[in-house]
């Protein structure tokens, strides 16, 4: 340890605030092409499928894709695993 090591900043600052910008990028990317009523159908969904099983927000996943001029809509739901003696 030098002299005057503890004058460094521990953390690399500039490549920090590289990775969030990058991520936040990523994100508009991939939204950007996404219709503006996927967030509300995704919400939607989570009320309904919580009125019969109990799951979190992250359990449903709602996202459009593109295959040949025809736009799909996938909708994926993560159910919780069954007890046992249910």
């Amino acid at each position: 340890m030098g002299l005057f090591d503890f004058l460094k900043p521990k953390q690399n600052t500039a490549a920090i605030a590289k990775d969030r910008l990058r991520i936040i990028v990523a994100q508009e990317r991939t939204s950007r092409g996404a219709p503006d009523y996927l967030p509300l159908l995704q919400r939607e969904l989570l009320e309904v499928i919580r009125k019969y099983i109990a799951v979190d927000a992250e359990a449903v996943k709602v996202e459009v894709h593109k295959d040949g001029e025809q736009e799909l809509l996938d909708i994926s739901v993560t159910l919780p695993e069954a007890r046992a003696g249910a």
